[in-house]
């Protein structure tokens, strides 16, 4: 009997192990005092990476000892090492801390004496006055760069505008400039600004986390990225897109890289 016991305790152990060592989905939840959405959960272990949704909560794969790190730009980062208790539950709870930048003290305006004659001559002039002061409505949106405005005042030609150029009532510049070429011209150079843009952003916020899981020389890096920029669906898919779904995207147009490093090589 005994003998017997101590068989199902060694197979009980042995397959308590096995669990262990098998990696399972981990359901998890961040909360903090700050945004929970889109903070990115990476498992530099196994080289996974996911972001929570807008309840902080996340899915990802993991076992036991596997280090999973969260950051984003409001908390500092943070990494957590999966324990069994964790893979037993296959959930975890997560507090982040709000990332405060201190900075040194600073003196806002003129300093002030206490001296009347003095201080007058120190004190600001009057600012001048805005369109908010006297309550006439301004424009809030996004600044047209100077080949936006370029393009829009190049005007383009379209077919229902013949009309108007048999009355005369079309301006030539959308002719003119469709037939030079230089709407066209404009056009492109507003597209790439766009894509320089898009790209200037996902390496800003994305680069350190994807190369964290995934390999690439530092100094292909910059390479890679115009690489991605000049794919057709780049602003397809991502412009507007999730971190993830971006995320998702960088790995596709990393394995079509690297082959074309294999074979440039060859």
């Amino acid at each position: 009997m005994i003998r017997r016991n101590s068989y199902l305790l060694i197979f009980f152990l042995l397959f308590t192990n096995i669990n262990f060592s098998q990696s399972v989905e981990i359901l998890g939840r961040v909360i903090s005092k700050t945004d929970v959405e889109n903070i990115h959960v990476i498992n530099k272990t196994a080289k996974s990476f996911t972001v929570t949704n807008r309840e902080g909560a996340f899915r990802i794969t993991a076992k036991v000892n596997d280090t999973l790190q969260f950051s984003s730009i409001q908390q500092g980062v943070k990494n957590v090492i999966i324990s069994k208790d964790i893979i037993t539950s296959r959930t975890m709870l997560l507090q982040l801390d709000e990332q405060v930048n201190e900075l040194e003290e600073v003196i806002v305006g003129k300093v002030l004496s206490g001296n009347l004659f003095s201080d007058i001559k120190n004190a600001d002039d009057d600012r001048p006055i805005n369109f908010y002061d006297v309550g006439i409505p301004g424009y809030k949106g996004k600044i047209a760069t100077q080949s936006e405005r370029r393009l829009s005042e190049a005007g383009e030609f379209k077919p229902q505008m013949f009309l108007g150029l048999l009355t005369g009532g079309l301006p030539l510049n959308p002719i003119l400039n469709g037939i030079s070429g230089r709407t066209k011209m404009l056009k492109e150079r507003v597209e790439l600004e766009h894509r320089q843009e898009l790209l200037r952003k996902i390496k800003s916020d994305l680069s350190d986390d994807f190369f964290g899981v995934n390999d690439l020389e530092e100094g292909l890096r910059t390479d890679f990225f115009y690489f991605c920029a000049e794919a057709p669906d780049f602003k397809e898919r991502c412009s507007g897109m999730s971190d993830l779904e971006i995320f998702e995207f960088l790995k596709e147009k990393l394995q079509k890289y690297k082959k074309n490093l294999q074979l440039s090589n060859d």
